[in-house]
């Protein structure tokens, strides 16, 4: 998968919920994890059992003002409002950096500001915000990695993806040449 990506939340309470969506993160990648204006101190969570603190940082900030994000990332709002993308419509940016609301709350008016897109997982009232997090880094998984297509009928895959080739691109007279080797 190409960029990278980080998850956070603003307003946590609720240790076990940030140690699951940690879990979570360092499973699909992710390169770092965040909290903002956590309501509650999570020290460490014991549903995080990879113990992500030891393989990914982990940022946390008193006030969405003070957020820092790396160069050139794009911060996403997951948030169920009338005006958000639908995460199933949505493409991901390279860079990004997710945040989600608190549990039992939305993410605040500042934090939405800041924010360059809002997109929604595509459902009637809202989820467990580790588990809102793990269908957001699948999503971005699934679109943004190299995986076979999926076949018109139930099943798997009927012939795997191909190698990647690596290399320098042809060019002959000005003009990329494809070359389909294996």
């Amino acid at each position: 998968m190409r960029g990278y990506f980080g998850i956070g939340v603003e307003g946590i309470s609720k240790p076990m919920n940030f140690g699951n969506l940690a879990r979570s993160a360092h499973g699909f990648g992710a390169s770092f994890i965040f909290t903002v204006a956590s309501a509650k101190a999570i020290g460490t969570p014991e549903s995080d059992t990879t113990k992500s603190q030891d393989h990914l940082p982990w940022y946390s900030y008193d006030k969405v003002a003070d957020m820092r994000l790396p160069d050139d990332s794009r911060l996403v709002g997951v948030e169920l409002t009338a005006d958000a993308i639908e995460l199933p419509s949505f493409r991901h940016p390279a860079r990004a950096a997710y945040v989600l609301g608190p549990e039992g709350g939305s993410l605040s008016a500042e934090m939405l500001e800041k924010c360059e897109f809002t997109v929604k997982i595509p459902m009637d009232f809202c989820i467990n915000v580790a588990m809102a997090g793990a269908v957001v880094m699948y999503d971005r998984m699934r679109s943004m990695g190299r995986f076979a297509e999926r076949p018109v009928a139930a099943g798997g895959p009927a012939e795997p993806l191909k190698p990647h080739i690596h290399g320098k691109p042809v060019y002959s007279g000005g003009v990329r040449i494809v070359k389909n080797k294996r």
